[in-house]
């Protein structure tokens, strides 16, 4: 139990104690102490909640200290330091060395010493992600919040219990910001009350976005980085469960394009919708000027079957490459794609490309097929540097298991990612610090005051988003926009200015 805390001068330092000390007798270990969430050795911004954690084994007790700048704090059972102990160790940057003691059979046993990296490079100071638990049946469960990742402060963005129970619920999913700003986003609700909703500024509209000359609604948002212009995929998705995979599930399309959407005229467009292709996960570059995304080659070879059967007998064989296409923000006109990473040739699959916001780095997915890579445990993230053409994996960034989804902080020097890595079944957010050269440090999980909580959590947090601040917009303006009509949209052959 985690006992008072008390402010005490010893000699140089500043003691911060919850009332206990390290303990005088112990033996040495040469082993590094096995604890949860690990921080031994991560970069972290000034600005992020307490790092806490707690030893992952049995014992009959663990005390641990940070030390940093004459500041010292103590904790026992749990690391747990207050917001003002936090403050006082990350005030500047530098190293936090670390101690734990841990109680077996009556003897304390020191483990090695450890640090934890505090980067001078501030990180924004929320994050958003949807919540869904592992039913897939249980659509009112699911919501989309945001973190204040300066402390442990979490509130709703939408609750999905608001428009639907049961057989009448939905699945809202792909908020989406226009350069890490929360007063302009968007995210898509399916089903009973479908449609995209988009605030913009103080306007909320909710969209229609179906319409006979495209393949369906927008799906994978990018927002142009100062045009009032969205950017989706179109997919008609399918997705099976498998029996004994250790995958579990696998989602694919049998249909994907790529559309651009006006937001003031109501306007939607083709930009990619050849039928041989499957197109999905556009991304734009900071400059505006270029349009990434990824896509496959399919053709049909078993004409006796229908087209979903023979995908799903030859899901193996999608293989995304990622693309580029040139855009004119005067003239609104896009150019032909061009390739950027053949992921084929490695008889790999490579999605969701991300661009850091001084261009120079394009982060990816690479897994051995298809594209919904949160379900593959072999999903690793790549980095290339768009100046040479090199491309990596993220070696210091990835772990055993998967990594997916990830967006750069607007600073471009963090990334967040959706991994795996702790239970192999729920995705959890990790962050890297990017130095200016590309190279990455070792990635902390989301603080909590808990240690625990994170893995206590039966449910994934699923595409994290930075955000330079917090959502204002109430959970029940939203539903009362989604439960109004959506305002159709106009096919055009071309965007106009």
């Amino acid at each position: 139990m985690k006992r008072s805390i008390y402010l005490l001068p010893l000699f140089s330092f500043i003691l911060f104690s919850c009332g206990v000390s390290v303990p005088e007798s112990y033996t040495e270990s040469q082993e590094l102490p096995k604890i949860y969430p690990d921080v031994i050795d991560v970069t972290i911004p000034q600005n992020i909640a307490p790092l806490t954690f707690e030893f992952d084994e049995e014992a009959e007790g663990m005390i641990a200290r940070y030390q940093k700048d004459g500041a010292e704090v103590v904790c026992e059972d749990k690391m747990q330091p207050s917001m003002s102990q936090w403050q006082e160790l990350t005030a500047q940057a530098g190293d936090i060395n670390v101690d734990v003691f841990v109680k077996h059979d009556g003897q304390w046993t020191h483990h090695k010493p450890f640090t934890i990296h505090v980067s001078a490079d501030s990180i924004d100071s929320y994050l958003s992600y949807r919540i869904i638990p592992s039913s897939y049946i249980s659509y009112e469960a699911i919501t989309i919040r945001q973190r204040c990742l300066e402390n442990y402060d979490e509130s709703i963005i939408y609750d999905n219990i608001l428009c639907g129970f049961e057989v009448e619920g939905q699945c809202v999913n792909c908020h989406n910001y226009q350069q890490w700003n929360p007063e302009r986003m968007q995210f898509h609700a399916r089903q009973k009350w479908g449609g995209t909703v988009i605030a913009y500024d103080g306007d909320i509209k909710k969209v229609n976005m179906k319409n006979d000359s495209i393949l369906s609604a927008g799906v994978y948002p990018a927002w142009h980085p100062w045009l009032k212009l969205i950017v989706y995929s179109t997919d008609k998705t399918l997705q099976n469960f498998h029996t004994t995979d250790p995958n579990k599930i696998e989602v694919y399309d049998v249909a994907s394009d790529i559309i651009a959407y006006d937001i003031d005229k109501g306007e939607v467009t083709n930009l990619e919708n050849d039928t041989t292709e499957f197109e999905v996960f556009p991304a734009w570059a900071p400059d505006g000027k270029t349009l990434y995304y990824c896509s496959a080659h399919f053709e049909r070879k078993m004409l006796n079957k229908r087209k979903d059967s023979e995908i799903v007998d030859r899901h193996q064989e999608l293989k995304y490459n990622i693309y580029k296409k040139s855009f004119d923000p005067e003239t609104m006109e896009f150019g032909p794609r061009e390739l950027v990473f053949a992921a084929d040739t490695m008889d790999m699959s490579a999605v969701l490309p991300r661009i850091s916001p001084d261009g120079r780095w394009l982060v990816f997915t690479m897994a051995k097929f298809g594209y919904f890579h949160i379900w593959h445990h072999d999903a690793d993230l790549w980095m290339m540097d768009l100046q040479t053409g090199e491309a990596q994996p993220m070696t210091t960034v990835n772990s055993p298991d998967t990594e997916s989804y990830h967006t750069w902080s607007s600073n471009g020097r963090w990334l967040v990612v959706s991994s795996r890595r702790d239970d192999g079944t729920f995705s959890r957010p990790f962050f890297a610090h990017v130095n200016q050269d590309g190279q990455c440090g070792k990635p902390f999980e989301l603080p909590q005051y808990d240690p625990d909580y994170n893995r206590q959590l039966m449910s994934s947090y699923n595409i994290p988003e930075f955000m330079r601040g917090p959502v204002e917009i109430t959970p029940q303006t939203f539903a009362d926009v989604l439960k109004g009509d959506g305002e159709p949209v106009k096919y055009v052959q071309k965007l106009s200015k």
